[in-house]
């Protein structure tokens, strides 16, 4: 860990929260691919090619996340059955309406945040910047993917006269 200059205990905590991270974001893939496969109904040209590019991202964070790992010179998890084991999120049916789909993915993101909130916390405390910079990005991204996603969410006529009473 020379090269780096940070304390292989204190990195060490960085990494297992890294790792429930990693996790995590293997279940949010699937469920995103789950949800891209199995969308229905009037809402269908624009929820499947938005969970298509929410995919794509989940799968580049799962290859940095895991690099990070190895650039802190650990290993990741790369089992199915760990992550099902150490991750925050559950998986999800695949008969589902559009808006149970919108608020399955909002509940994610506020587990993925509050997980990646740890992250940099424990990188924190280990003076690790590398880790900070790297889920800070992320959790930027995703606090506007979820404003989105929750907007989309309100855009009926019905819910816009509720939200004025």
């Amino acid at each position: 860990m020379n090269y780096l200059g940070l304390d292989t205990k204190k990195t060490k905590v960085t990494v297992e929260e890294l790792n429930v991270l990693l996790a995590d974001y293997h279940l949010y893939y699937q469920k995103l691919r789950n949800f891209h496969w199995n969308i229905i109904g009037k809402n269908f040209f624009d929820l499947h090619e938005k969970f298509e590019e929410l995919y794509d991202d989940a799968k580049l964070k799962v290859d940095e996340i895991a690099e990070r790992i190895l650039t802190l010179r650990f290993q990741p998890t790369s089992n199915l059955s760990d992550y099902l084991k150490q991750s925050n999120l559950k998986e999800s049916p695949a008969e589902l309406a559009d808006r149970k789909m919108i608020e399955i993915l909002l509940e994610d993101h506020g587990t993925l945040l509050k997980q990646m909130r740890k992250v940099v916390k424990a990188a924190d405390e280990a003076g690790d910047e590398g880790t900070i910079d790297l889920i800070g990005a992320y959790i930027r991204e995703l606090e506007k993917t979820s404003w989105m996603l929750d907007a989309w969410k309100m855009k009926t006529k019905e819910n816009h006269e509720s939200i004025s009473k």
